[in-house]
């Protein structure tokens, strides 16, 4: 098998510059912590030459394509055993790390790379490091500070739990096919906050029900949650809020809550 041919229903963009994927597979630094990582759509091994490179790390691979995990199979049989076929968003991690820590990276499908921040999110005390390409819009909304219009939910959330550094940019012919739009790197290193001090599930519905009318102040966005109750924020709009915020203002919403118990 010589090579394998990007296909548009998996979302596939094969990586082909050397350079960019040395540097990537170089980002990650927590080997100390974590020295087992999984790379998410290995496609032909890009990434994967890399990564195998650095000795001191573990690597294995996740790929949901048939016919890349025959490639993976003849071109590196040192991956011999460690190439799971399987789709990431599908996948029981806590039986893959089996109470380990493990690092996720990856020229991620862009279809799904929201989908594989929340899943990690989820999984967050036992991947304490994401280092991955996305669609460049997605990437300064991940790492984005208050106060733009590209801070949102998916800012709020990533930043609860992870410090985000926006690595580079990626141009387009980088890629086979290449993309309609530019791409970037971003590394995600989880922080030291263990918990958010409030209920999680609340602070979710709070973040997404202010972005949901990111135009209007808080006081009108949160009208279904809280209607007249007289909390902290509610003259600012939702991007002005950082994750300190958002948690105080949950707290808040939760003693309103109680009071009407």
């Amino acid at each position: 098998m010589q090579k394998v041919e990007p296909k548009k229903r998996l979302g596939q963009h094969f990586l082909k510059d050397k350079g960019i994927c040395e540097k990537i597979a170089n980002l990650y630094r927590s080997h100390e912590i974590a020295p087992k990582i999984i790379e998410i759509g290995p496609g032909m091994g890009a990434l994967t030459e890399y990564l195998l490179k650095r000795t001191e790390l573990d690597t294995w691979c996740m790929e949901v394509d048939d016919e890349s995990v025959r490639f993976l199979d003849i071109h590196f049989p040192q991956l011999k055993g460690k190439v799971i076929f399987g789709d990431f968003l599908r996948e029981d991690l806590s039986k893959i790390t089996e109470g380990n820590k493990i690092g996720i990276i990856g020229n991620f499908p862009y279809n799904i790379s929201s989908q594989i921040l929340f899943k990690c999110l989820e999984y967050r005390n036992q991947i304490p490091e994401i280092v991955g390409m996305f669609q460049k819009e997605v990437a300064e909304r991940v790492a984005e500070k208050p106060g733009s219009k590209q801070y949102g939910i998916l800012s709020v959330l990533l930043q609860s739990f992870y410090d985000i550094q926006y690595c580079f940019t990626v141009d387009e012919h980088v890629f086979n096919p290449p993309p309609k739009v530019k791409s970037a790197v971003i590394r995600c290193v989880r922080n030291k906050r263990e918990t958010l001090g409030c209920d999680e599930k609340l602070f979710i519905q709070v973040v997404k029900t202010a972005f949901n009318q990111r135009r209007k102040t808080l006081r009108n966005a949160l009208k279904p949650i809280i209607q007249q109750a007289d909390l902290p924020f509610l003259d600012l709009r939702a991007e002005r809020l950082s994750v300190e915020d958002f948690i105080e203002l949950t707290i808040s919403v939760s003693r309103v809550f109680d009071l009407k118990r």
